[in-house]
This record gives structure tokens, C-alpha cells and sequence, in this order.
């Protein structure tokens, strides 16, 4: 199992460590901030008040143990830098880094992090496409590797029945249930045909759902 040290928890720093823990990983939080380290103590059983700019007080504290670090230092640009280069100096070989800007995300990556993450562009960028690519496409979250999605039947799938091999052998999802006439179906005949404006309800790996998305 790797082990994860997760500095900085601000919102950010604070979802991704409680998360992670969610997922049964080993997480070390750390902060500067003893009001930050306070918060994260109901989730995380590890967490160490800190500069994450003293190598030395990095090093003692063990992060140099863990295989990745995730720096969510964002608004302390400085501090974010300096941060990037004291891991990369522990060792530690897969950093993600938070940026705030291009310019920023540019210099971390310079220093050695492995990606850079621009939380509030990708939020926007996951909203938008949401709101506009995918208007009458919408998932729900099962597990980490696990979603279902809602949508209205695409012309590929019109006069399909419901039980065809063709959902699973193409794209690899199964139907679970479908609306018909206002009506929720989720026991299925062979004579169960989808029509134009039907619901269908389908299930599989985010991977392939959202693959799905971008057919639809």
C-alpha cells in the first residue's frame, strides 16, 4: 500500500487527505496552521504541525518515507515553492503540487512535481462541460472505480432491446433500469425495445462511463 503525506489543508489540502483516508490509504496531514491540524484530527490519525520549508523538520517528522506527496499550497506562493524543492530533496519522486496560476504552475513544475493540479480551473472545467456537453448526461459516484449514469437513449441505442449483448460486448455497461412513458422499468423482457426520449440507467467503471459520455 503507498503512503501518502498531504501538506497544506486549507479546502483543498483538507478533501484530498480526508479522502484518501476514506480509501483506506495511509495519510500523513501536515501543517503549519495548529487550527488546520485540529480539523483534519477527526479523519487522520497522523498529523504533524510544521514549516513544510524545513527540510530538516520534514526529514524528522518522516515525511521522507512516503512515496507521494501532495503539496496544496496555493495562495502562499513562496511557500509553495520552497516546499516542492524540499521534497524533491528528500527524494520522494511523485509530487503533485497545487498552482494558482500558469506562471506558478510552470515554476513547480520545473522544480520537480510530477503534475500540477489548478483546482479551481478544473472545477470550472468539469461544471461547464457538465452544463453544456453533457446537459442530459448526469453520474453518480458509486465508488472510487464504480459509476452509474442517467441519459436520454442516443439515437444509436433507439430501437435496441434492452437486453442486447451490445451494451456490454461495445461499451461495456449494463442497463440496470429505463423510463418509458413516464413509467420506471427495472425487470426487463426481450420485447423491452428503447425508444426515442426514453431514460436508461447504466452501470460500469468510471472509465468506460466516462467514455460513454463523450459518445452520447
Amino acid at each position: 500500500m503507498k503512503s501518502y503525506a498531504v501538506i497544506g489543508l486549507g479546502k483543498f489540502g483538507f478533501h484530498v487527505a480526508r479522502g484518501l483516508v476514506q480509501q483506506g490509504l495511509q495519510v500523513i496531514a501536515v501543517d503549519k496552521d495548529e487550527e488546520q491540524i485540529h480539523e483534519i484530527n477527526e479523519y487522520v490519525e497522523d498529523t504533524v504541525i510544521l514549516d513544510s520549508s524545513d527540510i530538516k523538520a520534514l526529514r524528522e517528522a518522516g515525511i521522507g518515507n512516503v512515496d507521494i506527496a501532495i503539496i496544496s499550497i496555493g495562495e502562499n506562493i513562496e511557500s509553495s515553492i520552497l516546499t516542492v524543492m524540499a521534497i524533491k530533496d528528500l527524494g520522494i519522486e511523485t509530487i503533485y503540487a497545487k498552482a494558482l496560476t500558469p506562471i506558478h504552475g510552470q515554476i513547480l513544475s520545473k522544480l520537480g512535481a510530477t503534475k500540477v493540479i489548478y483546482p479551481e480551473m478544473e472545477s470550472a472545467r468539469k461544471l461547464v462541460r457538465r452544463i453544456v456537453d453533457n446537459l442530459n448526461y448526469e453520474t453518480i459516484d458509486l465508488s472510487a472505480s464504480m459509476k452509474i449514469a442517467k441519459l436520454i437513449v442516443p439515437t444509436f441505442w433507439i430501437g435496441t432491446s434492452i437486453l442486447s449483448s451490445s451494451f456490454e460486448k461495445k461499451y461495456e455497461v449494463k442497463p440496470i433500469a429505463y423510463k418509458h412513458d413516464k413509467v420506471w422499468h427495472t425487470s426487463f423482457e426481450n420485447d423491452d425495445i428503447l425508444e426515442k426520449d426514453d431514460i436508461l440507467v447504466v452501470l460500469g467503471d468510471s472509465a468506460h462511463i466516462e467514455e460513454l459520455s463523450k459518445k452520447v
